[in-house]
């Protein structure tokens, strides 16, 4: 949950709704419970396939799933092909959406609290400055292995997450006789859609990027973490990954759109102006989903900044671990290529930092479509293998209720 519940639940719905309007809210929430089988699928695959290492720890995921399964299948060079892409594109995917997009949107928010850019924050050497810190500060846990931020974040991010989602009751109360036509404008937004490029088309894809970048649903990096679980039977792991997608973009995600619709504030109605006129994203995002809770809530954004970065390291030292567990399957698990790794990815926490929104999230959403493609493409090779594994924990579990019943 540390790396799929933050910034994505918090800007990257900001996104959404300015690129796509309300109407992407309800393509979001359909990408979320597609999301679930998804999740089911790739996390008991991860666990079936998984390895585990002379040392104890475990590696697991698409690279392990890919190459195994499919040769099962007696598709060995083709499960070969698509482990070593996959893993190339999540590398990059790790540096981009699970680093960068976390420094630029924890900045933005910091400086948007301390006086925007007429403050202390507002010069760009400030930036560089900021990303540095922030650098430094997963490197501290990444590569000189400091357990105690993570030990931090670990105990404070689902706190944060119930203080947000309290949040957004409170906004969602308050206007509580603009919800009925909140949801209106979203479902009106879904299908017939003003100002946004490629119409209904358009606002489903924008709905289903923004989804699939919160919970990433299909992208197959939660197999990862997944497969390190102690479990007998792969299955299990698959239902409970389920709860991700529902938590993170059913629930997390709709309170998000619902808050900034709801308040409907003067900054995103700019923002959306922008982006009708011009067809580029302005440098919002965060700052969107602040604004709204301060229409209530005025002191509200300096507690959402502590959860921004909050939820950026969570999710950064989660996305570092997904990364380097690919790059060790390409390179090798020796303390050179892993300490090399790690430093990469503190020098494009600094990058993600400098550049604007808009190219991060054009870096991040291409490599996103390619984890997806090969992933998902790999998912329908294995289909049969998941069939055989739930048809097979059922049965058990029919048997043990059977043996339960005649006990009794």
């Amino acid at each position: 949950m540390s790396g799929t519940v933050g910034l994505g639940n918090i800007a990257g719905v900001a996104v959404a709704v300015t690129l796509g309007g309300p109407g992407a809210t309800l393509w979001m929430i359909l990408a979320g419970f597609l999301g679930m089988a998804s999740k089911f699928v790739e996390c008991t695959l991860g666990v079936k396939y998984r390895d585990i290492n002379e040392d104890g720890t475990v590696s697991g995921g698409p690279m392990k799933y890919l190459t195994k399964g499919l040769a099962e299948r007696g598709l060995v060079k083709l499960g070969k092909v698509m482990a070593v892409f996959y893993a190339i594109v999540i590398t990059f995917f790790a540096i981009s959406g699970g680093n960068m997009f976390q420094a630029n949107q924890t900045f933005a928010q910091v400086r948007a609290v301390t006086g925007g850019e007429e403050g202390i924050l507002g010069s760009d050497g400030a930036k560089t400055i900021f990303g540095i810190g922030i650098a430094l500060i997963i490197g501290f846990v990444i590569i000189g292995g400091m357990k105690s931020i993570s030990a931090v974040t670990s105990k404070l991010v689902p706190s944060m997450a119930i203080v947000y989602i309290l949040a957004c009751a409170v906004v969602i109360g308050v206007n509580i006789t603009s919800v009925p036509s909140a949801f209106v404008a979203i479902f009106e937004g879904a299908f017939s859609p003003e100002g946004v490029a490629g119409g209904i088309l358009g606002v489903m894809i924008i709905g289903f990027q923004r989804a699939a970048f919160s919970n990433e649903a299909g992208l197959g990096s939660a197999a990862i973490a997944h497969s390190a679980v102690k479990t007998r039977h792969p299955v299990t792991e698959g239902f409970v990954a389920m709860l991700e997608p529902f938590i993170d973009t059913v629930i997390i995600c709709t309170a998000t759109a619902l808050t900034i619709v709801i308040a409907n504030t003067q900054t995103w109605q700019d923002q959306r102006e922008v982006v009708a006129e011009t067809g580029e994203l302005p440098a919002g995002g965060v700052t969107l989903t602040s604004d709204a809770f301060e229409t209530v809530l005025p002191w509200f954004p300096y507690v959402l900044t502590v959860a921004v970065a909050l939820f950026a390291l969570s999710t950064a030292i989660t996305w570092a671990y997904y990364g380097l567990q690919a790059w060790t399957s390409l390179f090798g698990r020796s303390r050179l290529s892993r300490n090399f790794f790690n430093t990469m990815f503190c020098v494009f926490t600094v990058i993600g930092t400098v550049l604007s929104l808009g190219s991060v999230l054009d870096f991040a959403d291409a490599t996103l479509f390619l984890l997806a493609l090969v992933n998902i493409t790999g998912l329908y090779f294995l289909l049969p293998v998941v069939k055989r594994e739930l048809a097979g924990y059922l049965a058990m579990r029919r048997g043990e209720r059977d043996e339960e019943s005649v006990d009794a």
